[in-house]
């Protein structure tokens, strides 16, 4: 009578069908071999994601059609410039569209010639006339169109306008804006900000209204809406350079922190993968 004896357990199939080898890797004998590869393969993934995030945010949107300074006081005499840059790699800028509010109309205004540019002023009869010291206004530019020049890919070009008297019954003014290109594109800056809402996509360009300035003072637009110590034009109604760099120095800043930024997320997604790689080795 033959005897019957248990297989070794080392002799038994493993659940794959293959042979069961203790300590190899991958296998349930082996404690932790699988789980270290799943845990550094996991932050590599968090932190290349954490970088990516910070990429994201770092990069400001400064291609938008703007009023600079971003503000006036209320009832002022102020000038501002439309600055608008051309965000197409191949093609240029040829028309800019700029359409004043019409439910608070603005009695004076006034352009500064741009080289190369020819300006069309629009005007509308008012429904109600606007009250002035010089009279009574029944029309009011409601619209201005600058053609005939070129803003070439990676250019801007600023647009001066003099506004006046400012209403004192708003708290902004939005421009609405048409930007053609060479191409036949427009894109149109017509969107309006929203309170606890994110900036819209093409919004448009709007001047923010401050407080009037108490009586004897004459201030004139800032990009903080505070008063400033000088005129912001000549005598000849050129811009000065104080008033012309403002813009420019702000977008400066935007530029700084993004690519600040963009450094800080490659760092953070290349010390992810590297930490995987390590933890992976020394797992192995």
């Amino acid at each position: 009578m033959s005897s019957f004896r248990m297989p070794s357990t080392s002799s038994l199939p493993s659940p794959s069908g293959a042979p069961a080898v203790p300590g190899a890797p991958g296998v349930s004998g082996a404690p932790g071999a699988s789980r270290a590869p799943r845990r550094t393969g996991r932050a590599a993934t968090v932190a290349a994601l954490a970088g990516s995030a910070v990429l994201l945010a770092a990069v400001p949107a400064f291609a938008h059609v703007t009023v600079q300074p971003g503000s006036a006081a209320k009832g002022s005499y102020s000038t501002v410039s439309f600055k608008v840059p051309n965000e197409e790699d191949s093609a240029s800028t040829i028309k800019v569209e700029v359409n004043l509010p019409v439910d608070h109309p603005i009695a004076s205004v006034s352009l500064q010639p741009v080289p190369g540019w020819t300006a069309q002023v629009t005007k509308s009869k008012l429904t109600t006339p606007l009250k002035t010291d010089d009279g009574t206004v029944d029309e009011a530019v409601t619209r201005i169109t600058w053609s005939g020049g070129k803003i070439a890919p990676g250019q801007f070009q600023q647009f001066p306008v003099s506004f006046g008297p400012l209403p004192d019954d708003a708290d902004s003014l939005p421009f609405k804006a048409l930007q053609t290109y060479s191409n036949g594109d427009i894109v149109r800056w017509i969107d309006l900000a929203q309170a606890g809402q994110a900036e819209p996509e093409h919004p448009a360009p709007t001047l923010r209204l401050t407080a009037a300035a108490p009586e004897g003072g004459a201030p004139t637009a800032t990009a903080t809406g505070s008063a400033a110590g000088a005129p912001a034009a000549d005598t000849t109604g050129k811009q000065t350079a104080a008033t012309a760099s403002s813009g420019d120095t702000s977008d400066g800043t935007a530029r700084a922190l993004g690519v600040a930024g963009i450094v800080v997320g490659v760092i953070g997604v290349g010390f992810g993968v590297f930490a995987g790689r390590r933890r992976g080795d020394a797992s192995a």
